[in-house]
């Protein structure tokens, strides 16, 4: 980019000021000799027993080579030029503007001429009547030409004034960008002066403490001033990289700190909820995890037995900010589903006409599950043993064991040759734990094969149901099927 300054005289590469760094701490009274040479490399001269130029006269140079660098060539030259040809198309305007006025005479005064002629022309008789025709001919072709100039002036006239303000613009922008160019220099130019001044404050300093001091070595002062300037063409990387340490730093500070009081905010909401749920009337009963099931119990004799209280059971999000309603878990049981995993509980108790909320910890998830599941799904399907312990709502009578087979694209469910349903993933089918009081809630789920014909299965352990569950919903996810229990939002 051109830089600008308000005098400009002298036309000066960037190169030629040296970058002299900021913060170099000067403990010599005198510079070495030295030169750059190809791609800014410092070539060191042969040491002499002289002494060399001193620090001063090396200041003086720099700010010398400052001010030359003040005097730099900017875009004024090419905003002159712009202001130049906006002057001529001006001027290209005006003439326009004249042909304009001595087109508009010139018919005129042929309109004058042909009527002068025409009126002659009944005058006359013989040779003089056809010279006088043969010139009001001559009148109207140059009438014709004149039109045709005309035509041609404003075509003039149009180029002439898209031109001009074409210029015009270029000129606004080159007068905008001078003025750009002129803030960066100047700001430039006073960032240069207080380095300069610093280090001419530098120089006072060590003048003062070399009077007191032992000549220092001169080797020492080249290494130092070598060091000083390759961090400056390398736009001090050590400082860059010890800030970066010391943000990253910070990042984990941070995240441990908001770790720790996200844990503790959880802790506190824990221990207000168990001395809330300690002055109900009602408890639950039962672990807050995956695989067990919680139950509704009263707290004395005093209050009316489960039996006679209605139960509505809700899925808080973790935050507690919403809650969702659990559709069909209307029992005084509950087995968590696997979607319920990190969120918060909350069922509702209407007891004589008053009502009771209890309220859970996040439920907490099974270890090992997870690496099972991913195990597992290496495969294409996998079997589980079930009882069916209702079909379509009703109590079945067989209690023989059937295989419930959780495949990619499908899920079937079988006994020996017999297959009692198979159905491919699909918007309608649905599958969660049970929400009903059915013995042993936490092995039981509920599978809606397709509208009209559903199941209640009993598995032979929470694991295997809970396993069931998390590998048919993945496997529906890859066939973009969001399997979940009725109502649910998904």
């Amino acid at each position: 980019m051109t830089k600008i300054s308000p005098e400009v005289e002298i036309r000066m590469p960037m190169e030629a000021f040296p970058p002299v760094s900021a913060d170099v701490s000067f403990i010599y009274d005198s510079f070495p000799k030295y030169k750059l040479g190809a791609d800014n490399q410092i070539l060191e001269e042969p040491v002499e027993d002289n002494q060399g130029p001193s620090l001063k006269d090396v200041i003086e140079q720099e700010a010398s080579n400052l001010s030359d660098q003040h005097k730099r060539i900017s875009v004024r030259d090419l905003a002159s030029k712009f202001d130049k040809n906006l002057a001529a198309a001006a001027k290209l305007s005006n003439e326009a503007k004249l042909r304009e006025v001595a087109s508009l005479e010139g018919h005129v005064l042929l309109k004058k001429l042909r009527d002068a002629l025409e009126s002659l022309r009944g005058r006359f008789a013989g040779i003089n009547k056809e010279d006088v025709e043969k010139a009001i001919s001559m009148v109207e072709a140059l009438a014709v030409k004149l039109t045709q100039n005309e035509g041609e002036l404003i075509q003039e006239k149009f180029e002439v004034k898209k031109l001009v303000n074409f210029l015009k613009q270029a000129s606004e922008d080159a007068k905008k960008l001078v003025n750009q160019e002129k803030s960066f220099a100047c700001a430039e130019i006073e960032s240069a002066r207080s380095v300069v001044l610093r280090i001419g404050e530098a120089l006072d300093e060590q003048e003062k403490a070399s009077q007191a001091s032992k000549p220092q070595d001169v080797d020492g002062l080249i290494e130092e001033v070598q060091e000083a300037r390759r961090i400056k063409l390398l736009h001090q990387p050590s400082k860059v990289m010890a800030m970066e340490y010391e943000l990253r730093a910070l990042r984990d500070q941070i995240r441990e700190k908001s770790i720790f009081s996200i844990k503790l905010q959880k802790e506190l909401t824990m221990n207000k909820r168990d001395e809330e749920n300690k002055s109900r009337l009602y408890m639950l009963h039962g672990s807050e995890a995956l695989g067990s099931y919680l139950r509704v119990q009263p707290c004395s004799d005093e209050v009316p037995h489960v039996s006679k209280c209605s139960f509505q059971w809700y899925r808080l999000s973790s935050e507690g900010s919403w809650r969702e309603v659990i559709s069909g878990a209307v029992k005084s049981i509950y087995a968590p589903d696997p979607s319920d995993v990190g969120r918060i509980l909350q069922v509702d108790i209407v007891s004589s006409g008053k009502k009771l909320t209890l309220t859970t910890n996040p439920i907490q998830p099974v270890s090992g599950l997870g690496s099972h599941v991913e195990s597992l799904l290496r495969k294409s399907n996998t079997d589980f043993n079930v009882v069916i312990s209702q079909m379509n709502g009703k109590d079945h009578s067989s209690h023989s064991t059937h295989s419930f087979n959780v495949g990619r694209m499908r899920i079937k469910l079988c006994r020996g040759w017999i297959t009692k349903a198979r159905e491919i993933y699909s918007p309608s089918m649905q599958l969660c734990g049970v929400r009903s009081d059915v013995s042993n809630a936490a092995k039981a789920l509920f599978w809606q094969a397709r509208k009209g014909l559903s199941f209640v299965l009993t598995f032979e352990s929470e694991r295997d149901r809970n396993i069931a569950i998390v590998v048919a919903r993945k496997y529906a996810l890859d066939c973009n099927v969001v399997l979940a229990g009725p109502d649910d939002l998904v």
